[in-house]
């Protein structure tokens, strides 16, 4: 961060905060600070990235921090008196001296943010400059400069530079820019990640699809199957155990050539050529349904890259496509259905018929279902024990029903009710009643 920048931030703190009424990490490198009542700011202490900025809503916490660094920080700072906010040594450090007043004696306590490059850390110092706690610890064999508990701090090593100085006019509106910048940057760079690793699924998928035989051939290699068979059959008086081939008439009168296999009898060899031409017409009379269960599971790829590309919010991105966990187990068997996690709700989705038609089986009477009103849509179901589910939640998975269900941006309107009202007609054409609908635009 810049130094003027910092500069201004220190400014604008010194005439504005009186307390600390809340500080804490929400996440690795982030902790947030509300001065006063309601004046929050965020020190993003990322090396080489580091900023400070604040947000029109609260940021909500990855995780809970509970490493020794958060505890002194609670301890230390959570509740208290702001002493002093400073530039220390004129460099780009600012430092914050409070006086708690948590525990029984009053205690000179100074938080040093240190935006310096490679330097960049939290450092806790008591009123001696003795290091009670930090967000990175350095030992001697990383560094010059020594950051352990116990120990006095030594100075952070100045650089030889004149600042360039400039000046914002409003020091506070660019605090939010800097955020809004920020997340706009991370948000591309997240929908790129998340596009980038479903396009490569949608491109594995459309091989498969390619790759998939043709119900013609399928068909004609059945017929030749059985045709060579009945030929080996009808003839089997005539053939001799050392036979390699056979001359005979095909279904249309015309003179073939039969060859044999050699392992075994030819009796065996035609059983054999049966069980193919039985196991290539169910093939061929299935293929059709793959297919349309894989270009159906393409075209939900392709919506999920379209809608990806339209999220306004890393939050949309992550309920739309979550990043897995690095310890979460393997599923063995493939779930029959997409499914999306918010508030606390499963939402699941059927993106083909013979998906659909499994939720309608499998979900409970007091689900909720989703469905578009008076056309084709996804089936949606959201997992609940009570009478009813939040707004919020209804409106989501109106929202993912449309999405999943329609190629182009519009009104729709959907209709919702508990499974149990939901009666199976054929497939997944359902009669339903009582109902609600509500209206959602994607």
């Amino acid at each position: 961060m810049k130094y003027f920048l910092i500069k201004q931030v220190v400014d604008y703190l010194a005439s504005n905060a009186l307390n600390i009424k809340l500080i804490k990490r929400i996440d690795n490198n982030i902790i947030i600070i509300e001065f006063n009542n309601k004046n929050i700011l965020y020190f993003d202490m990322s090396k080489g990235n580091s900023s400070i900025y604040k947000s029109e809503e609260t940021l909500k916490s990855k995780k809970d921090f509970n490493a020794p660094f958060d505890v002194v920080l609670q301890k230390r700072f959570y509740n208290s008196k702001i002493e002093n906010i400073e530039m220390y040594q004129d460099d780009k450090i600012i430092n914050i001296v409070v006086k708690s007043t948590s525990s029984y004696k009053k205690q000179t306590t100074t938080l040093q943010l240190e935006f310096t490059g490679k330097h960049t850390n939290i450092i806790i110092l008591d009123e001696n400059r003795i290091i009670l706690e930090a967000l990175r610890h350095i030992d001697e064999f990383s560094s010059s400069r020594v950051v352990k508990v116990g120990i006095e701090l030594t100075e952070v090593p100045k650089q030889d530079f004149v600042p360039k100085m400039d000046f914002v006019e409003n020091i506070e509106e660019y605090l939010y820019e800097i955020y809004r910048e920020k997340e706009e940057k991370s948000l591309e760079n997240l929908k790129k990640q998340k596009i980038t690793q479903i396009s490569k699924k949608a491109k594995k998928l459309e091989k498969t699809i390619n790759s998939l035989p043709k119900k013609e051939e399928l068909e004609e290699e059945s017929l030749s199957f059985y045709e060579k068979g009945n030929l080996i059959l009808s003839n089997l008086h005539v053939l001799k155990p050392y036979q390699k081939s056979f001359i005979a008439y095909n279904y249309n009168g015309e003179e073939v050539e039969v060859t044999l296999d050699g392992k075994g009898s030819a009796s065996r060899y035609s059983n054999d050529l049966f069980k193919k031409a039985k196991k290539a017409k169910q093939k061929a009379e299935n293929i059709s349904l793959e297919k349309y269960n894989l270009d159906e599971k393409l075209a939900f790829l392709k919506r999920l890259i379209n809608n990806l590309s339209l999220a306004n919010t890393i939050d949309e991105c992550e309920f739309l496509y979550p990043k897995k966990e690095r310890n979460q187990s393997r599923v063995k068997k493939a779930q029959p259905y997409e499914n999306f996690f918010f508030e606390g709700f499963k939402i699941m989705l059927g993106t083909s018929e013979r998906e659909n038609v499994y939720l309608l089986k499998n979900s409970k009477a007091s689900d909720f279902w989703f469905h578009l009103k008076d056309r084709a849509s996804s089936h949606v179901i959201v997992q609940n024990t009570k009478k009813t589910i939040p707004d919020n939640v209804i409106e989501q998975a109106a929202i993912l029903c449309a999405k999943f269900s329609m190629d182009y941006p519009g009104t729709f309107e959907v209709d919702y009710t508990q499974r149990r009202n939901v009666k199976i007609q054929s497939g997944a054409n359902v009669l339903y009643n009582p109902y609600t609908t509500t209206v959602v635009k994607i």
